[in-house]
Parts: structure tokens; sequence; C-alpha cells
């Protein structure tokens, strides 16, 4: 049942439309990476700039064109176009922060919601690193990848032995303490935790 679920889903064209408009995007950010950035803040330490927005376009453009039919909830203009089936979640600039000051940590964040074997779900993903030129593609029942190199979960068990990625929430000033402490337990327990500030 599961195999024939996935074969009557379009994931090949989901996933070929979200590497598309995430390689636009990146594009726009590598272009201006180097360049003056018009910065306004959304919270006290959530950031916006003109790079985000012309990312933005670019990748629901591209979307929108190849599913008119397909909602769209995008991290800057919010949710647009239908609210049926199918619904792209988008972050066109994943580490504003980072980019704003010059460090190299950012990406382009494209999701497919859809209808599952199981209901609702994640059917499509790409996050592309436009500095990198890395593109992380993962589809239901197809895998994930790496520009054409297939991935796979790691078989380390051992917390001590493993690497770690994590991240903060924009409110940790209001939530700090819990948080910190958390991070600290992991500190203490993970051969190394590492906090690039793009969650993607």
């Amino acid at each position: 049942m599961t195999a024939s679920f996935h074969s009557a889903l379009p994931i090949p064209r989901l996933l070929w439309v979200a590497k598309q408009a995430a390689l636009a995007g990146g594009e726009i950010l590598a272009e201006g990476y180097h360049r003056p950035k018009n910065i306004q803040y959304k919270g006290d330490i959530n950031l916006v700039t003109q790079y985000d927005l012309a990312s933005e376009r670019a990748v629901t453009g591209i979307i929108g064109e190849a599913f008119p039919d397909h909602g769209i909830l995008a991290e800057e203009s919010g949710q647009s176009g239908d609210e049926g089936s199918f619904l792209w979640l988008i972050d066109p600039l994943d580490g504003t922060t980072n980019f704003a000051h010059g460090f190299p940590v950012f990406c382009v964040s494209i999701a497919c919601w859809g209808p599952g074997p199981a209901g609702p779900r994640v059917l499509a993903g790409v996050v592309y690193d436009p500095l990198r030129r890395e593109l992380f593609t993962a589809g239901l029942g197809h895998g994930a990848f790496v520009n054409d190199q297939r991935l796979h979960v790691s078989s380390e068990i051992d917390l001590g032995r493993s690497l770690l990625a994590t991240g903060f929430p924009y409110d940790l000033r209001d939530r700090a303490e819990g948080l910190l402490a958390r991070f600290s337990r992991l500190v203490r327990t993970a051969q190394g935790v590492r906090r690039a500030g793009a969650a993607a």
C-alpha cells in the first residue's frame, strides 16, 4: 500500500520544482552576500534584509507558476493561494543574522506538505547552501541526498561519540534559563555541540 501510494504522488516533480526555486533564491543570496544590506527588525534579534524578500519572491514565483493551485506559507509574506491539499513552506533565507553580519552559514529552505499514506505530512524538502553549493533534497519514499550523493542516518548510538547540532529560538532572552540548562546538559554529554545560527 505504501509503495503504491508513494508512486501515485508527484514527488519527483515536487522535488524538481523545489530544487529550481531553491537554486534561484540561493543565487540571489550569493550575489547579495558581500553587498550592502538594508537591515530591518521584526523583533529585538529577528532581522530581515532586502535579500530575504528578493529570494522569497524568486522562490514563490517559481513554485506558484508550477503549481498555481497549491498554497504557500512563506516567512516574510505569510500565507497565500489555495489552502487545499498541498502547502509549500518557505524560509527564503534561513540564517538572516549570519547573512547580515557576514558569517557564511545560511541557506534557502523549502518543503511541500501534502497528503501522505497516514495523513498529511512533508512530502518533499530542499535545503540549498549557496556558498558551498550544497543542495540537500529528500522526498517521501525517494531517499535523501546532498547533490547526487545519498545520505544515511548515523549508526552511532552513544551521545558521547556524537556531534550534535542545535539552535536557539528568537525568544531566547525570555526563556534563557531553561534553554541554557538543556544546552548545558548536552554540552557535558555529547562529543560536541554546534550552534551554526541556521536551523536548516
